[in-house]
């Protein structure tokens, strides 16, 4: 620390002799025409002797990434938005001043303006001869040295800004993330869906059972709930006439983080009248294969070492069956409970015995014994009713609803259902998950009368589903943790980095 607090002095004294030569530090009126890559895939196949023949001068803007001397020549790498593009500031192409002033005031990471034309270097790198050059922002920090980006996995999510400015694999992904989500969005409105924004702020937490972070309203006087998800007002814009909808938007739930969650985390949920959860299984298909098609060119991929193969269709499995076949659940087990609380004792799987809904018990036990061998994109269907509030009951058998969850490569990717649209039987359901509320605090603390007046006003057939945006993108980057793929995830406070 002592040695780079001694560079920081020296960055800090050079910008006040800087400015005390008139000098502005912070401008704003260079204006970069050209980009660093652009240039590089033009020009990189012409010999030095045809490059040297142009007269083309280029204008590029970016920050100083390496510098070497050589005694009358500096050589640098510039780095802008695109890539890293070679250039050299010669001592004979130059004013003394000019070549003295970027000798002793430009340092790496520094971002600059250079105009000048190309040469191509014995080595054969495409370079730009710096004509003119202008400093922009001056860096009072050094970069890290000797590695390309921080090898300390927190630090490089605590300084993310760093991390992008040392890794361009770390940018890329990014890009990729934008470029995922754009496909996502243009593959719903060219099926004619509507995308709609609904409120971040509820004043009831529900539509999920997940634990809600809560803030206040002053104006209102009133607590407000960071929305779990957008499911009841998706649903009312169902009953009021739009028969397809999508929204692509952030989540909040106040649990844990790990490798796969984040307090707060991108959704996409859509909802489609007069369409069934057998419907959305075929548009889950369709959806995944282009999106692998558009971003590899094929219908697979490698997510850690394993291949993933999204041709449709995909394996459907019951959840019951999933257990006995996957789980190694014996079916004689599964309706007993003191068998079921014995099999799990044997497994290591703690269950919570204050919940009556052996449901909850089979969904931990799946949890921990069927998701992570569910490597490939796999349906499970029929999920008991008891933890399934929201969805139509199975007209084939009443204790279990038409939901399906997706897994892929050992995590659930995606949750759906038909719609449950009786008034009635939702307000049963709400006031039964009510009762269990001492016993799961995941439980909302009060039923959304308004969500059940717009049942009641009529909402037609429909079936809905949510998809992990971050889950997905980790999915088509190879990325083994959630934190890989959001910009800035949340950490525990760290005091002097």
């Amino acid at each position: 620390m002592l040695e780079e607090s001694q560079v920081i002095k020296v960055r800090f004294e050079k910008l006040a002799k800087l400015e005390s030569m008139g000098i502005k530090t912070y401008p704003n009126d260079f204006r970069p025409k050209d980009k660093a890559k652009y240039i590089k895939e033009k020009y990189q196949e012409l010999s030095p002797e045809e490059i040297e023949k142009k007269t083309q001068e280029f204008v590029v803007a970016g920050r100083i990434m390496a510098k070497r001397e050589m005694g009358k020549l500096i050589f640098a790498h510039l780095q802008d938005d695109t890539d890293k593009i070679q250039i050299l500031v010669a001592k004979n192409e130059l004013a003394q001043e000019d070549f003295d002033f970027f000798k002793k005031f430009i340092d790496i990471g520094d971002i600059i303006g250079v105009k000048g034309r190309l040469i191509k270097t014995k080595t054969g790198e495409i370079t730009i001869l710096v004509k003119s050059f202008k400093l922009l922002t001056k860096a009072l920090r050094p970069l890290p040295e000797k590695y390309h980006g921080l090898k300390d996995t927190e630090l490089r999510y605590r300084m993310r800004y760093v991390d992008l400015i040392m890794n361009p694999k770390v940018r890329e992904l990014f890009r990729l993330r934008t470029q995922i989500i754009q496909y996502i969005r243009d593959y719903f409105i060219s099926q004619g869906f509507l995308e709609v924004e609904t409120p971040m702020m509820h004043p009831i937490a529900g539509g999920a059972a997940a634990k809600p972070f809560i803030t206040y309203h002053n104006a209102l006087d009133m607590n407000l709930y960071l929305r779990i998800a957008p499911e009841l007002y998706l649903k009312r814009l169902i009953v009021g006439g739009f028969n397809k909808v999508f929204e692509l938007n952030r989540n909040f739930r106040n649990e844990g983080v790990s490798s796969r969650h984040n307090p707060e985390f991108t959704m996409l949920e859509f909802y489609e009248a007069y369409a069934t959860y057998e419907d959305l299984m075929k548009r889950t298909e369709e959806l995944f294969y282009g999106l692998a098609l558009e971003i590899t060119g094929s219908p697979k991929i490698t997510y850690q070492g394993q291949e993933i193969d999204f041709t449709p269709p995909w394996k459907r499995i019951e959840f019951l069956d999933a257990l006995i076949e996957l789980g190694g659940v014996p079916r004689e087990v599964l309706f007993e409970k003191e068998k079921l609380i014995k099999f799990a004792k044997e497994k290591r799987i703690e269950l919570n015995l204050k919940d009556p809904r052996i449901g909850k018990w089979w969904t931990k036990l799946f949890e921990e014994l069927v998701e992570p061998k569910l490597i490939q994109p796999t349906f499970v269907v029929k999920f008991p009713v008891e933890v399934s509030p929201l969805a139509r009951r199975s007209d084939e058998d009443p204790d279990f609803a038409e939901r399906f969850e997706l897994y892929i490569a050992g995590k659930e990717v995606a949750n759906a259902f038909s719609e449950l649209n009786d008034p009635r039987d939702q307000r049963k359901r709400f006031e039964e998950q009510l009762k269990l509320r001492e016993i799961d605090e995941e439980i909302p603390p009060e039923i959304d009368e308004d969500f059940i007046r717009a049942l009641e006003y009529g909402m037609p057939p429909c079936a809905g589903e949510g998809i992990g945006i971050d889950r997905v993108v980790m999915l088509f980057t190879d990325s083994p943790s959630i934190r890989e793929v959001i910009l800035f995830p949340h950490l525990r406070k760290k005091e002097d980095l």
